[in-house]
């Protein structure tokens, strides 16, 4: 995951309006199982919900992510837990952890072999790693909505911009084997996931698409959100709510 050069994220826009990111984590955890005394890693831990439940399991957590502004927040509400910014990369453990837990973070990783190394030498031997992130054709709709609207009004744009890696069962399973990883599950499934109200889909679009459009006028933004709304609003708007077209990949290896 390369260091933007500044942090984008906004930790109170997250817990406000995307907390069915940790939500939906929680059945991840129950893959999980997390065992009491078990040390664990929770790998791109936002802003620490998931990791204060692994807490509450008895379990010795540490909470990683890039972003200073979702440690600082998860360090306000979670002050007995140990939260640390860190690179997936270059992560500063070595035979660690019994269990390293990820929950919508590994998709943001565009160097997936390197992370997955990076993991896989943080673990014990027999430790495991427990992970749901995006999967292939996750949010096309979205994507490809965005990226249409940037091509007609003709502002600058190149495939190294799309900030997200979304690979299918084999590309990732595959990873996992070449780093040493033994493959015991992989799923991919439709989770179709419903955006909280009007402004749904514009939130979401500011909070995870906003680096595409981070060098561009407020002006220029605010008229592709609302073209992209009207794009989508026949196909994702559904009942008085947005409802994004998640696909999501759900992993675990064991050292």
């Amino acid at each position: 995951m390369k260091r933007p050069t500044k942090d984008n994220w906004n930790a109170d826009l997250y817990d406000g309006n995307h907390a069915f990111v940790s939500q939906y984590g929680e059945s991840v955890m129950d893959l999980l199982a997390p065992k009491k005394g078990e040390k664990i890693l929770d790998a791109g831990c936002g802003t620490g919900d998931l990791a204060n439940q692994l807490h509450q399991r008895g379990a010795h957590v540490i909470g990683i992510d890039q972003s200073q502004n979702m440690i600082q927040q998860a360090q306000h509400k979670y002050p007995d837990i140990t939260f640390e910014v860190q690179d997936m990369l270059t992560l500063a453990y070595h035979d660690t952890f019994d269990a390293v837990f990820s929950n919508a973070t590994l998709h943001w990783i565009k160097q997936p072999r390197q992370a997955l190394q990076s993991i896989y030498n943080s673990l014990h031997t027999g430790g495991r790693l427990v992970a749901e992130l995006g999967g292939k054709g996750n949010v096309q709709l979205i994507t490809d909505a965005i990226i249409q609207q940037i091509e007609r009004m003709d502002i600058p744009y190149t495939q190294e911009q799309f900030p997200w890696y979304f690979p299918s069962i084999g590309e990732y399973t595959s990873l996992m084997e070449e780093v040493g990883f033994t493959v015991t599950f992989a799923h991919h499934f439709d989770r179709p996931t419903p955006l909280a109200g009007e402004d749904g889909l514009r939130n979401w679009i500011e909070m995870f698409a906003g680096s595409i459009l981070a060098e561009q006028p407020d002006t220029l933004k605010e008229q592709l959100i609302q073209q992209v709304e009207q794009s989508l609003r026949e196909v994702l708007y559904q009942d008085g709510q947005w409802v994004a077209d998640y696909k999501r990949l759900r992993v675990i290896g064991v050292k």
